[in-house]
């Protein structure tokens, strides 16, 4: 019977191919990408508003959806660097 891998590892082998595929120009800019300041305060807002208990039910699924992408990110830019600092 297989363990269960927890969303993250599944992510990570889901997105390694990704990772293979990139250039080095490619995985620099993926490095160094960051979120809009407009998306910056409505993560902020929201999760102010989740930690003091006061999410509406559309506002949760709205930071959810911030939370997985940002994960998402946060490999695909794991594995840049770590393409950039292999491959040099």
């Amino acid at each position: 019977m297989h363990e269960p891998i927890a969303v993250s590892g599944v992510l990570e082998r889901l997105l390694d191919p990704v990772s293979r595929c990139l250039s080095r120009r490619a995985a620099r800019e993926l490095a160094d990408l960051r979120a809009d300041e407009e998306a910056q305060a409505r993560v902020r807002e929201l999760a102010e508003k989740c930690n003091e208990g006061t999410l509406s039910t559309d506002e949760r699924a709205e930071y959810e959806s911030y939370v997985m992408a940002a994960n998402v990110v946060a490999i695909l830019q794991a594995k840049a660097r770590t393409r950039l600092n292999t491959n040099p």
